[in-house]
């Protein structure tokens, strides 16, 4: 997963400030000759998906989009990716795919919706327009193929025949995409494939999926699909789905370890997915800032570990879908949510995550309870693609820090400081205050030539729905609309600036408040 790059600090323009009139009770320690990690170009991905519109015909969406410049963007989804059939039109679903898919879970059982790549309706995405979307914004794809048809296809030979339909993708797609991912979260009762019919099925697969059996058919697919990217004179990465830590639910629990034993190494990265926080809980600020680096920590030692311990290579993980489960209080769309995505970017980085997509673009509104980064059109007050919170903290993270994370300490456990130097000497920080409290910090910097001054975009919370804001404000530059950010100021906001004294920075940081802190020399 080749991910280097080199990123260039330009110093917008500014306007001077004071140095604080408090004593500093924080101190951040920086150490620029002790690097930690690459930054991966494709960390801060995102993810599309078949049922937020045909994008392409949205100048609004794809100019945000263009702007925060995510690297890589994942389609067709989701859970909808075992569903989707990318050649065929509308309703013409494949003769050997049933009516009614089974599931895992509780739910009633009905004829089932697909989703399909060659349909031009408002209301989803084809394949095409996928691909013009990418252009458009300077993206690289991720696309997931569809490994449920493998399950619960009712032909002589349905692995074979899944196999190829992605095969299939894969030349249509001429090089175009370099990742791709086995199927979507295989693992799970919620799944299209988890469970099956059996007086259907005629290659004599068992009614519940299983590792082992996934780690079978993912070596049919994945021969075939590389099979098909040599006919046209390309290489691809093809993932694997894994559990991201252990649990104790049937299947799950020794996914695993059974897709090992079948599979071997033949997965050129692993895929994980994380939603961080407790499910569908009324998290407070503290739980879901606090989950970032924990999760993120754990999981990467996970995957290290299972590695040694089944013998098998250990290869770059791709988290290709996060964000909270967090509910109730509107807390996906609020500023809390904004600050956590700045905590597990700069966890990832510090983990080596190879790449990451958060979930989502667009979703919908559901009271307040929706992880899409942008309004699709749902929420009350606001206009469509109006862009959340969460939004501005990603685009400011991407665009100030740069491409080698260099260590970094605080004296304070609720301050999170990441640093980072830029390929033409700049030198770029995130400063995160995770607690309630203001606090007063001085940064220490050990490198020569810093220049003489640093510059800063704060980002800060409103007042509204308590603690959980759905405004940010950048430099106090208020909101243009009931949520969001200042979306139209964006580009014209001064940074703020004061001289860096004796190779030390001194700044406050307010409450629950970000701090995207860079100098060059």
């Amino acid at each position: 997963m080749s991910n280097t790059h080199s990123k260039t600090l330009v110093v917008p323009s500014y306007r001077k400030i004071s140095r604080i009139d408090r004593p500093t009770d924080v101190t951040i320690h920086v150490d620029f000759g002790d690097t930690i990690a690459t930054v991966s170009k494709y960390i801060y991905g995102n993810n599309s998906n078949v049922y937020m519109s045909q994008m392409v015909n949205q100048p609004e969406l794809i100019r945000y989009i263009k702007q925060l410049s995510p690297k890589v963007i994942r389609f067709p989804g989701g859970n909808l990716s075992n569903l989707y059939f990318w050649n065929a039109k509308p309703g013409e679903k494949p003769s050997d795919v049933p009516d009614t898919i089974l599931y895992g879970d509780k739910r009633k059982i009905k004829k089932s919706r697909f989703w399909y790549g060659m349909n031009n309706n408002p209301h989803t995405m084809s394949v095409d327009h996928y691909y013009q979307m990418l252009k458009m914004t300077g993206s690289t794809g991720i696309i997931c193929v569809n490994n449920g048809y493998a399950r619960f296809g009712t032909g002589p030979h349905p692995v074979q025949t899944a196999a190829h339909l992605a095969a299939e993708w894969v030349r249509y797609d001429n090089g175009r995409t370099k990742f791709w991912e086995i199927g979507n979260e295989d693992y799970g009762p919620w799944e299209a494939g988890y469970v099956i019919d059996t007086t259907k099925n005629r290659d004599g697969q068992p009614r519940i999926t299983n590792g082992a059996l996934y780690g079978k058919h993912f070596k049919v697919f994945a021969d075939s699909m590389r099979v098909a990217a040599r006919q046209i004179g390309t290489t691809i990465k093809i993932g694997a789905v894994l559990e991201e830590l252990p649990k104790k639910r049937p299947v799950m629990s020794d996914w695993n370890r059974k897709f090992f034993k079948t599979a071997g190494n033949e997965a050129d990265f692993f895929i994980i997915h994380s939603y961080y926080t407790p499910y569908n809980q009324d998290s407070p600020p503290s739980i879901i800032l606090n989950s970032a680096q924990k999760e993120s920590t754990k999981m990467m030692n996970y995957m290290k570990k299972m590695s040694r311990n089944l013998g098998i290579q250990q290869k770059p993980v791709a988290l290709t879908e996060w964000n909270i489960f967090a509910t109730g209080s509107k807390q996906d769309c609020s500023y809390i949510s904004g600050i956590h995505a700045a905590l597990v970017l700069g966890s990832l980085i510090k983990n080596k995550y190879g790449l990451a997509c958060r979930w989502d673009l667009a979703n919908g509104y559901n009271h307040g309870n929706d992880m899409g980064m942008f309004n699709k059109g749902d929420e009350p007050g606001v206009p469509k693609w109006n862009p959340r919170p969460v939004y501005f903290y990603m685009y400011y993270f991407q665009k100030y820090f740069g491409d080698h994370m260099v260590r970094s300490a605080a004296s304070d456990t609720n301050i999170v400081a990441y640093a980072s130097r830029f390929h033409n000497g700049g030198t770029g920080m995130v400063i995160i205050n995770k607690s309630p409290g203001s606090k007063g910090i001085r940064i220490k910097l050990n490198r020569e030539n810093t220049g003489k001054r640093y510059y800063m975009y704060r980002l800060t919370g409103g007042k509204d729905n308590a603690p959980f804001s759905q405004k940010v404000f950048i430099n106090g530059v208020a909101p243009d609309y009931a949520t969001g950010g200042p979306i139209k100021e964006m580009k014209h906001i001064r940074a703020l600036s004061s001289r860096i004294n004796n190779g030390s920075i001194e700044i406050k940081s307010p409450g629950y408040s970000v701090e995207y802190v860079f100098c060059k020399r």
